[in-house]
């Protein structure tokens, strides 16, 4: 597996002189760039993100890499998306792959390719990592295949196109070895097969010819029971040692602890005895050429197993991978294009043509939030998601983005989410503002992105981050002081900023912090300067943070420069963790020194100060100026979040009520289509009832006589009777148009409508002098004429239920009745809204326990918002679950009364939530 160089162990070298002028370094492979690149890794905790990767991983092998910070980084733009496109096609398959036959064969190939055997365990441990490495990739192309688009899977498939799964050594081991019994097969060899057919005959003639004589030596009284052992490698039979004489020629192999009894071995069962031995010689020796066979198989297949591994492992950490984003609800990065690769379109390092985007963000990341921090939010839903599940997640464009859904709630306001706005052109970003703020804490946020993007990690952000690739992430964070070196808090930082400036190029990120502390203050702003402006022509992108406030005016003389402040409430006295673009903070070290409680004195001296350095009238202006935009901008900012939340809302309960609506006329012919076969049912079983009693009939006639025909015409037809009665509706007639004409609808009564599509409707005005009668279907109130009006029959008003859409006379069901259950509250009070069922308002019980589905039942109605109404799924029949959610709904507080199955919802029951 081709590992990222840059993970390497620091080179031990002096320290260098602290002035000299940096030479420009190309190579980002150098020993210097190594070493800079493994504190890097080390100062942005590279090593805890890789181990929360590490609990996704599927075999030993991608555990070890993630623990060891060993996994793979791209060396060019091509290699990063290439595992990015990797992650995101993980993703996308449903269910999880089976890793559990692969295991790490390190150590077995070694053994092999030492000259050693192999045991029957080892062997077999390589046969099932071949064969499930072989039905792993079908699992991969059985996904792909069965896809719409298949081609979205190929990053995977990739891995594994090319690979030998050295088909013919796993089943010549299959030949050899029967890895359940852990044996060698006698078919692995002639000579094995011939040595143990014959070991297995003279064993049968052994075996015989000691039973006999042991038989004999019971019946002469030489033993209480026939006894047959092995001792010293050779069967025998045990005999007293008074009763020796019984076999004269026999020889002693051993004697029992008391001495009472010999084992012997009968003269007649020496030879088979020694060729026993012999044969069992034969065999261990012709079983070990075996062995030796297929060790010397696996070791000359060495580097194609390995290749394999390698292979396997890199499907192991892309599924890690998508797992991990999926934990956290990762987005797929994009890679922009750097300040040195200009506007127009330029070819990077594999000759790939890369077109620039239109936008003037080389750096666009919204909503991102640290990974090590986000996991103690994280952890407490974590059983609540589904890990690798490719349904939160589908292609974008083309660099392989991916749009996942981001959890609305359940993510906690911690950490806070940090932006990232950084225009074309612009190469050194000054960040100010005070301590505690969360400067370095975002500057670290910054670094890590482009390393998991680089190793093809999704970010935790939103939207589509964008972000430049680098080749080098070089980073001074901390204090560097050491005592073994001699060297202080500034000497170590200005050393390290020296060998950064030494190895950057132009594709480099550098991350300083507090650059130029520790020294005179004069001196450290004068020496920064010179860095932010030598920085600027050799590096894509530096992020320093700094409390000097002469950087920030750096972007005043020349475009390239721009600030960014760390955001301060003039009310708390508190940061708010948040990055303002293009400003200047201020450190408010008097406003934070007065919320700790210092002496008021200090604090008033120290204005004074501060007065005299700065023009009291500007002072006042600038702070009620910052002071006004900022309420303004944090006005617009959640007006706009609470619009932003308000249109996603109604266009999810838009966008599920538009399918219900055109899933209407589908569900009603499905309704009609089973009510005809009920009919088709009921009426192939009248017949054949009737077919029984006309066999009957006919029996009973031929062994009656003529006085017993009529009793028995009687009693058929009789019967005949009952069945056609039985299967008869009750109101089964239409009714006539003279009946129609004369029927008079009742306010309440609830009939169908010709304009609504025979829907039901509620009359809620008496009719009028036109002929028009006022209905009500949902929350629209129309006139329609009282022709288009039809009366429910009567056999179907017992199984509609009295409620409309607005719930006059709504009842529950209680003890086997209706009655009124809506706590003092009139029904012409109360108002449900439209009874249309969304993914909001429905839980689901169908396929859960009784106690689970209570639990389920009871927090879905106390979730539920004031007069609202709940589409409770228990399926069809009387099942306990279905049981259980009535008596639930009869005896909760909240459920003023609820609507049982009907026609448009079978297996479901409609509850109004007070």
């Amino acid at each position: 597996m081709q590992l990222s160089s840059n993970v390497l162990i620091p080179a031990n070298k002096p320290p260098r002189p602290l002035f000299f002028k940096p030479r420009f370094c190309s190579n980002p492979n150098s020993p210097e760039s190594n070493s800079l690149q493994a504190e890097t890794l080390k100062t942005l905790e590279w090593g805890s993100v890789c181990k929360q990767l590490s609990a996704f991983t599927s075999t030993s092998m991608g555990s070890a890499a993630a623990l060891n910070a060993r996994l793979p980084i791209g060396r060019t733009r091509r290699d990063s998306q290439r595992l990015l496109d990797q992650t995101s096609a993980a993703r996308l398959v449903a269910e999880p792959l089976d890793f559990s036959g692969v295991h790490d064969l390190t150590e077995i190939l070694g053994v092999a390719t030492s000259g050693h055997l192999l045991t029957i365990r080892e062997l077999c441990t390589v046969r099932h990592t071949l064969a499930a490495a072989r039905e792993l990739f079908d699992a991969l192309k059985r996904v792909a295949s069965a896809s719409n688009h298949p081609q979205r899977y190929l990053p995977l498939l990739d891995i594994l196109q090319n690979c030998n799964f050295q088909v013919g050594l796993e089943r010549k081991i299959e030949f050899c070895i029967d890895c359940k019994l852990s044996i060698i097969l006698d078919r692995a060899s002639e000579d094995l097969e011939i040595i143990r057919s014959e070991r297995k005959r003279n064993i049968e003639i052994l075996d015989s010819l000691l039973k006999e004589v042991s038989s004999q030596i019971f019946q002469a009284g030489g033993i209480d029971r026939p006894l047959i052992v092995k001792r010293r490698s050779r069967m025998c039979v045990g005999i007293r040692a008074s009763h020796r004489y019984l076999l004269p020629d026999g020889v002693v192999l051993n004697v029992s602890s008391s001495g009472a009894t010999y084992f012997m071995e009968p003269k007649d069962a020496i030879d088979l005895n020694n060729l026993e031995v012999r044969l069992s010689s034969s065999e261990k020796a012709e079983e070990s050429v075996i062995l030796s066979m297929l060790a010397s198989e696996i070791a000359n297949s060495e580097s194609d197993i390995n290749h394999l591994l390698d292979k396997i492992l890199k499907v192991d950490l892309a599924f890690a991978r998508a797992a991990y984003a999926q934990w956290m609800n990762g987005v797929c990065p994009i890679f922009s294009l750097g300040n040195f690769e200009g506007r127009d379109s330029v070819e990077d390092d594999d000759d790939t043509l890369v077109t620039q985007e239109d936008d003037d963000l080389t750096v666009d990341i919204v909503g991102i939030r640290h990974p090590l921090l986000l996991e103690s939010s994280l952890e407490n839903i974590s059983d609540n998601l589904t890990l690798r599940s490719g349904n939160a997640a589908e292609f974008g464009n083309g660099n392989g983005t991916m749009a996942s859904k981001y959890m609305p709630q359940g993510i906690s306001d911690f950490p806070v989410p940090v932006d990232f706005k950084i225009g074309h052109g612009t190469r050194v970003v000054v960040i100010s503002g005070p301590n505690t703020g969360g400067k370095t804490a975002s500057m670290k946020t910054l670094g890590l992105a482009s390393l998991m993007s680089k190793a093809g990690m999704h970010l935790p952000a939103k939207k589509n981050p964008k972000l430049p690739w680098f080749d080098l992430i070089l980073a001074d964070i901390g204090d560097h002081q050491s005592l073994e070196q001699n060297l202080s808090t500034f000497s170590g930082h200005i050393s390290r900023i020296c060998k950064i400036l030494e190895v950057a190029s132009t594709q480099s990120l550098v991350l300083i912090d507090e650059i130029g502390g520790g020294t005179d203050p004069s001196e450290g702003v004068a020496l920064s300067a010179s860095i932010l402006q030598y920085l600027k022509d050799r590096v894509n992108l530096a992020v320093v943070t700094t409390h000097y406030a002469d950087l920030s005016s750096m972007k005043e003389k020349d475009t390239r420069f721009d600030n960014a402040a760390m955001e301060f409430s003039l009310e708390t006295l508190q940061p708010t963790y948040r990055i303002l673009w293009g400003c200047t903070g201020d450190s408010n070290a008097l406003s934070i020194a007065q919320s700790i409680g210092f002496d008021r004195n200090i604090i008033d001296r120290a204005q004074k100060w501060v007065e005299k350095f700065k023009p009291e009238q500007q002072q006042e202006r600038r702070g009620m100026l910052y002071q006004s935009l900022q309420e303004e901008r944090n006005q617009l900012k959640a007006q706009a979040e609470k619009a932003a939340s308000v249109h996603a809302e109604i266009m999810s309960v838009y966008n599920e009520i538009q399918g219900e609506a055109e899933d209407l006329d589908q569900r009603e012919m499905e309704l009609m289509a089973k009510e005809t076969q009920q009919v088709q049912h009921e009426l192939e079983h009248a017949k054949s009832q009737i077919e029984t009693v006309i066999q009957k009939f006919e029996k009973q006639l031929r062994i009656s006589g003529r006085d017993q025909l009529n009793y028995l015409i009687r009693e058929s037809e009789s019967a005949i009777a009952s069945i056609v009665k039985a299967h008869t509706p009750a109101d089964s007639f239409p009714i006539n148009e003279a009946d129609r004409a004369l029927y008079t609808p009742q306010i309440g009564e609830q009939v169908h409508v010709k304009g609504l599509g025979g829907k039901l409707a509620t009359v809620v005005e008496s009719p009028g002098d036109d002929g028009t009668i006022m209905v009500q279907y949902g929350k629209v109130k129309v006139r329609v004429k009282k022709s288009n009006i039809i009366a429910i029959p009567s056999s179907r008003k017992n199984a509609v239920t009295s409620s409309s859409s607005t719930h006059q006379g709504r009842q529950s069901l209680r003890n086997g009745e209706y009655r009124d259950n809506v706590d003092n509250k009139t029904n012409d009070d109360i108002s449900y809204g439209p009874v249309v069922r969304t993914s909001k308002n429905t839980v689901d019980l169908r396929g859960m326990r009784v106690e689970e589905a209570s639990i389920q039942l009871e927090m879905a109605i106390n979730a539920s918002r004031p007069y609202s109404v709940l589409f409770v799924i228990h399926g069809m029949g009387t099942g306990a679950v279905k049981e259980r959610a009535l008596q639930i709904l009869q005896n909760h507080p909240r459920v003023t009364n609820f609507e049982p199955e009907s026609p448009m919802n079978y297996g479901s029951t409609i509850a109004y939530v007070k």
